[in-house]
Parts: structure tokens; C-alpha cells; sequence
């Protein structure tokens, strides 16, 4: 930590980076990275360098350097259950030469801020690890047998390494219950009887925000997706090849609508949108968000199937599609 604060100058790296935080984005435009470093374009694309690489960040580019980790985290698979928990044991994967774009680098340009934290990326794990389990990609039975329990091992690693580019090196169940707050969970799931107060009027920026931040997840990580499953064998079977060819057009339609989506704030030219409409686009953008990390998801499970399993995957990929296509057809429907 001492050689990267006497590189940065008077800004000296936090302690945390490595323990608490992940990543974290720079402002000086130059640095010889002593762990990692992400640099990342106007237009979304990356490239990392190495320890020791020399990062000249240009003009709108942006920089982060990150510490591979190890990292441990616990987190929670059934929000009924919060005493049954799950600790990992994560690391930042090594970069891949045959991928342009590594999938963590990705993670920093889409969704990281001016850092990110551990406990953030906890989260982001959770939620993944939680709609997983729900949409029936991964299955952790209650009274697992050892077969079970390597099965979701195996979905669970390729899932966090299809979705964050990090590595699971060790997945242990734990309990939780000694910290678990039980009257607070109860309280929280009963809706509350009280009328909500009135948004504040620095609360209507919000879906402006929301909308731009979901566009721009869309916008980088479709292409990403597209290459995926294309990557992806479809079983030597032309039926199977002429499935994953028509998964492959219809999400490039989904990124040409992306790429040409009208303001969130505008019902056309010169003529503003009624608040209520915008917050409509805002929620249909969040949607597409949910169906898109679904089919991060659905194309980790379809990288480990056998071949009996693809029809019945193919179908699962129908309806997530149909469910990106939907909400972002009426992100883009006029007023």
C-alpha cells in the first residue's frame, strides 16, 4: 500500500483497497499500477493492464485500479432463512487472451461508481445467487446430498465467474443465525399501515438517474452477452445451431433499440414528459435490467448443460428474451 500512495502522489490509496473495497476510479490521469489496473473509454471499452503496466488514461477515458483479492463473503440464498448462509472465498480472475473484453472489466464499466466496495459486490452476489435459485438455474435443496451440493457448486462457480469474472475458490455453508435480528426481519416484511410521506423535490431527478444507469448496463453488456453465446457450443445439432442463430438476432434487435432509445424526459422534440411517464420508463428500463441478469445467468447454466438439457434451456432463454424484448419495446413506446 506504501508503493501505490507514493505513486498517486498526494492522494494517497485508502487501506481499505484489497479489504473493504474492490476497485477504485482515479482522477490522476497517469500511474504505474503496482496490483491491477482498468482502463476504460467513452464508449464503454476496457483494457487492463497488469502489476506493474503504465495506465495513461486520455481524454474521457476513465481509471481504476483494483486489487485481485482474495476476498471472503457471506451471503444469504433464501431471504426466508436468513440464519442459512453461505461463505466464499472470492479472487478478481486473471485476464483471459482470448477475450477482448474481460468480465470484471465490464462489471467496473457498467455498475462499479467512484468504488467498489466489498460489501456491494456481497450484495451484487446475493441478489444474483437469489433470483438464480428462484428462476430454478440453480437448485440448493434443503437436506442436500453430496451429489446436490457439487451440482450447485458447479452453477454457482460458473455463475459468479459468467457474471462478475471472479473466481470461486472455496464455497462453505455457515450459520448465521447468531447475528440474525429476527423481531427486525418480521418487522420489516409487515407493510406499514402509516401513508408514505411525500417525495422531497430533489426526489425527481430519481428516475432520470435510474433510467440512464439501466440504459447504460444495456448498452455495454448486450454486446458482451451476444459474444457469450456465440462462444457457446449449441450441441452439434442443427436444430440446436439454428436455436442459438435466432437467440443471437433477436438480442441484436434488443441493442438496436437500446442503442437508438428516446430521452426519459422528452415525449418528442422540444416537449417534456409528464412525470408519471417518466418514472413508467424508469421501471421498464430496471426490468430490462432484472431480464438481462437472467440471461447473464441462463448463458452460465447453458455453458455447463449436456446436450439432453438444451431443449428444455432454449426454452428458459425464450421467455427470458421475451421478457428483455417487452420491457424494452415499452421503454421506447411513445407518450
Amino acid at each position: 500500500m506504501l508503493g501505490l500512495s507514493r505513486l498517486l502522489g498526494r492522494a494517497p490509496a485508502p487501506a481499505t483497497l484489497g479489504q473493504c473495497t474492490v476497485a477504485l476510479r482515479l482522477a490522476r490521469c497517469q500511474l504505474r499500477a503496482p496490483l491491477g489496473a482498468v482502463l476504460i473509454g467513452a464508449r464503454g471499452q476496457t483494457r487492463r493492464l497488469g502489476p506493474g503496466g503504465l495506465a495513461r488514461a486520455g481524454c474521457g477515458e476513465q481509471l481504476y485500479v483494483f486489487h485481485p483479492g482474495p476476498y471472503q463473503a457471506e451471503i444469504v440464498p433464501y431471504a426466508a432463512a436468513p440464519e442459512l448462509g453461505l461463505r466464499l472465498q472470492l479472487a478478481v480472475d486473471s485476464a483471459d487472451p482470448r477475450q477482448h473484453q474481460q468480465r470484471f472489466d465490464l462489471l467496473l464499466a457498467s455498475e462499479a461508481g467512484a468504488a467498489l466496495s466489498l460489501a456491494e459486490l456481497q450484495g451484487r452476489i446475493e441478489a444474483a445467487v437469489r433470483a438464480a435459485l428462484a428462476d430454478g438455474q440453480l437448485a440448493l435443496p434443503a437436506c442436500a446430498t453430496l451429489a446436490e451440493w457439487q451440482q450447485f457448486r458447479r452453477g454457482l462457480d460458473q455463475l459468479i465467474y459468467i457474471r462478475f469474472g471472479l473466481t470461486l475458490d472455496e464455497c462453505l455453508p455457515c450459520d448465521l443465525g447468531a447475528r440474525v435480528d429476527y423481531a427486525a426481519t418480521l418487522a420489516a416484511r409487515v407493510p406499514a399501515s402509516a401513508p408514505a410521506p411525500a417525495a422531497a423535490p430533489a426526489a425527481a431527478a430519481a428516475p432520470d438517474v435510474a433510467d440512464a444507469c439501466a440504459l447504460r448496463r444495456l448498452f455495454l453488456e448486450l454486446p458482451a452477452l451476444c459474444s457469450g453465446v456465440r462462444a457457446t457450443a449449441a450441441g452439434g445439432e442443427r436444430v440446436r445451431f439454428q436455436q442459438q442463430q435466432a437467440v443471437l438476432r433477436r438480442l441484436e434487435a434488443v441493442l438496436a433499440a437500446v442503442e437508438s432509445m428516446p430521452a426519459v424526459a422528452l415525449a418528442a422534440p422540444g416537449q417534456a414528459l409528464a412525470p408519471e411517464r417518466q418514472a413508467a420508463r424508469a421501471a421498464h428500463s430496471g426490468a430490462a435490467v432484472a431480464a438481462l441478469d437472467a440471461a447473464w445467468a441462463w448463458l452460465a447454466q447453458l455453458q455447463l448443460a449436456p446436450a439432453l438439457q438444451l431443449a428444455t434451456l432454449f426454452q428458459d432463454g425464450d421467455r427470458i428474451l421475451a421478457r428483455l424484448e417487452t420491457h424494452c419495446a415499452a421503454r421506447r413506446a411513445p407518450a
